[in-house]
């Protein structure tokens, strides 16, 4: 392996390749575990659960065109129970498939064809996003009058519970809490969220966005904390 390539992969990560194009899986496999990856493969939905569940790799790369079951319900199984982050790489390219597919908990989406180099980027970036952050000097609880924040222990509670985010929605949630009432734009969300090749997945941010007011709002349809500035990006209001 090269040295530029060590660098980029500094420590071992699993990854659970759910694909039933056996080309694809090798050419997967092979790219991975020359980046010292751990790679399991799935060639259905449900094979993908159960190993998912005994593998427990860091990060799923999820073709949604399964043999068995299609692989928008995988990721809904999946965020019953694991904040796993997933990949999807899939031959679907409409705006209304990648929509769905994040809204039932997909962190990133690639279409086929696709390059290797791309793909391993955003596979890296997804690993990122759901590595705990270093303590900082800083640490301290946001408040607002419906769900509190914690930014130490990366942990939201509303109404007396805590609220289950998955990597990517807490990433979100955290860069708009660290700017009380300013305005993020929607690139330096993108990039800040899910890295510096991205800028114009505006459609991502309006799916997550959304997912977080369902889950903290107390009227989604009238946001009083995440306020969209249309065509500009959000701001948070405590």
């Amino acid at each position: 392996m090269s040295q530029s390539a060590a660098e980029t992969d500094p420590a071992p990560r699993r990854v659970l390749v759910v694909e039933d194009e056996p080309q694809i899986v090798r050419a997967l496999v092979i790219n991975l575990k020359a980046r010292h990856y751990e790679v399991d493969s799935a060639a259905d939905g449900a094979t993908a659960l159960r190993k998912a569940a005994v593998f427990q790799p860091d990060v799923i790369v999820l073709d949604l065109g399964l043999p068995d079951m299609d692989g928008v319900d995988v990721i809904r199984k999946l965020r019953g129970w694991t904040r796993t982050p997933v990949l999807v790489l899939s031959a679907r390219q409409t705006s209304d498939e990648k929509v769905t597919a994040l809204d039932a908990g997909a962190d990133d989406y690639v279409t086929k064809p696709f390059g290797m180099d791309e793909l391993l980027a955003r596979l890296r970036a997804a690993v990122r996003r759901a590595e705990p952050i270093p303590p900082a000097a800083e640490e301290r609880v946001v408040a607002t009058d419906s769900f509190t924040v914690d930014l130490s222990a990366k942990k939201v509670n509303r109404d007396g519970r805590d609220i289950r985010l998955t990597p990517t929605e807490w990433h979100l949630l955290e860069v708009l809490v660290r700017n009380p009432g300013r305005l993020v734009g929607q690139k330096q969300l993108l990039r800040e969220v899910w890295g510096p090749s991205y800028g114009t997945e505006t459609n991502y941010l309006r799916v997550y966005m959304a997912q977080l007011r369902r889950k903290l709002e107390v009227d989604p349809s009238h946001p009083r904390h995440f306020i969209t500035e249309p065509g500009m990006g959000y701001r948070f209001e405590r």
